[in-house]
């Protein structure tokens, strides 16, 4: 439901461009980033005030060099998200983006998030690229195992999480930076969007790339273009409908639309 007071003529107009794409659209890809978790209660990483990054450098917690020179300085930088994270719920954005998948009208959801929001919300064609926090892997000797007892020692100790096999400090599933996508998983991505009819971005800055490039390759395919976020992005040109609104707003009005069309 919107609200009224913060609704203007040209969020409406918006809304109902792109009711009418979907309307038509057969095969719709959705792209969400960081946009539609922050209603859950987790923060993003570039906001100007609340962003992740404006209070640690990326590049002494979070790329894989600084995992493994400094493992304790990643797992300090970590422990507030990881349990925001784990204590999170599915918005209402993420239950809309589940109705329009239970509609036929969504194909794929490719996610920049590792919070699995998206799961818990009970979609079932979600593509995280940038990996999650559900299980957990050793750099040294590959042991791979869930991730869920070990995260509950550390938020509860503040100690790393060790391998059992080895004894080096165990790695979330995430990706850090300077570290290789996961490729099968990208290039699922990327079918998906070559086959698309819509592509449906939903809180993303669309400033990271192989995710940003996602809307590029499928408007070069013949897709259509719905870009949904707080701010712009570098992508806006190619929109064919930019809606500028709250997603856990914007996404359960078009889900409740759609249904009734």
């Amino acid at each position: 439901m919107l609200r009224r007071s913060k609704t203007s003529a040209t969020l409406i107009e918006s809304l109902n461009q792109a009711l009418a794409l979907l309307k038509n659209a057969r095969n719709v890809v959705v792209l969400t980033g960081a946009g539609i978790s922050t209603p859950s209660g987790i923060p993003d990483f570039r906001s100007d005030k609340t962003g992740l990054w404006r209070f640690a450098n990326p590049f002494e917690v979070a790329t894989l060099w600084a995992f493994r020179d400094h493992p304790k300085r990643f797992y300090n930088w970590m422990r507030p998200l990881a349990k925001d994270i784990l204590t999170a719920r599915p918005n209402p954005a993420h239950f809309a983006l589940t109705q329009m998948e239970r509609m036929g009208k969504v194909t794929a959801i490719v996610t920049q998030n590792i919070d699995g929001l998206h799961q818990k919300a009970e979609a079932n064609k979600v593509m995280e690229i940038h990996g999650h926090l559900r299980s957990m892997s050793c750099l040294d000797c590959g042991y791979h195992d869930e991730s869920a007892p070990y995260l509950d020692d550390f938020l509860q100790t503040g100690e790393p999480p060790r391998c059992p096999r080895c004894g080096s400090v165990m790695k979330p599933d995430i990706i850090l930076f300077g570290e290789a996508l996961p490729h099968e998983t990208v290039v699922a991505a990327q079918e998906a969007t070559l086959h698309s009819d819509l592509m449906l971005v939903a809180g993303s800055s669309l400033e990271v790339m192989p995710a940003a490039d996602l809307p590029a390759l499928a408007v070069r395919s013949g897709s259509k273009l719905i870009i949904a976020t707080l701010g712009m992005t570098p992508l806006d040109h190619l929109a064919d409908v930019i809606i500028r609104g709250d997603v856990a707003e914007t996404m359960p009005w078009l889900a409740e639309h759609l249904e009734k069309s």
